[in-house]
């Protein structure tokens, strides 16, 4: 099955959001496949896109309420110069990642970088890698019922909070739940988590299994008694389909274990789809 992706909060921040605009940063770096661009260097040039809101610094006129792309400028030179890849890809992917931890205002960053002096032998004006992240805002659900369910969701969590591709990870409260899918079982503690994430949903997801399987996770019955369960409930306001996943969670709307705790945290989060809220999905159970 082909993947289809649609983002809406993404694909239209052109339009939704402020940017501060960086063009033709020059730096001589050592960059390239060959050892000779590695040993000797040469000159790149970088334009960047920052997407924030600027409204605050607007009406203050204070440097500090905004971001300074002097200081922005430097961080990219000095970022550049100290570190060495032989893609651009790999320069752009990790520069505009740096960027977003770096810099808390800056929600997404758009970047381009060129090398108008790359080894082709031909005759040309430029080459570059232009890439777009930033972060998006991911529900999940999240539940056990074998072992000690309260201290290994509490684990979970924590694990969330120390990955480097995640931010302001805030849990609900836990709640206790008759088993779902007709399953003779345990009880569940569930509970659902908002955070940002840098990383894309097929990623995310395989972060979330490794987690899962560190707390043994097994999958032997189809809604049987687990470990842990996490699951993408909302991924900012994609709708995205692939062969092992799909967003929003193509259930939810039938799970009051997901949508009660859900409830607590983003209650008038919309579904991209059946155009309701969460909370109108819950009272409509």
């Amino acid at each position: 099955m082909s993947k289809i992706i649609y983002d809406y909060q993404t694909c239209n921040d052109d339009n939704f959001m402020d940017r501060i605009r960086i063009k033709g940063l020059k730096v001589f770096a050592h960059h390239g496949v060959y050892d000779f661009e590695t040993e000797k260097g040469q000159n790149f040039y970088v334009n960047a896109d920052l997407f924030c809101d600027t409204r605050k610094a607007g009406k203050s006129d204070e440097l500090s309420d905004s971001t300074n792309y002097g200081e922005v400028c430097e961080f990219i030179k000095v970022w550049m110069e100290k570190n060495t890849y032989k893609l651009l890809e790999a320069v752009a992917e990790n520069l505009s990642k740096a960027i977003l931890l770096k810099y808390d205002l800056i929600k997404h960053v758009r970047l381009e970088i060129c090398k108008p002096e790359a080894p082709i032998q031909i005759p040309f004006e430029n080459v570059s890698v232009e890439v777009k992240r930033g972060w998006t805002t991911v529900f999940l659900s999240a539940g056990s019922n074998m072992g000690d369910s309260d201290n290994i969701l509490k684990g979970a969590i924590d694990m969330l909070n120390k990955d480097s591709d995640m931010k302001d990870v805030k849990a609900s409260k836990f709640i206790v739940t008759k088993p779902y899918g007709g399953v003779d079982q345990d009880d569940f503690v569930n509970c659902a988590i908002r955070l940002d994430t840098l990383l894309d949903p097929e990623t995310l997801l395989d972060r979330l299994h490794e987690i899962e399987s560190f707390y043994k996770r097994e999958r032997k019955i189809h809604w049987g008694p687990r470990t842990l369960d996490l699951d993408i409930v909302f991924f900012g306001k994609s709708v995205y389909e692939s062969d092992r996943l799909i967003i929003p969670h193509v259930d939810m709307q039938n799970r009051a274990f997901v949508l009660e705790p859900l409830a607590e945290l983003a209650p008038n989060f919309r579904h991209p789809i059946l155009n309701k809220s969460v909370e109108e999905l819950l009272n409509s159970l």
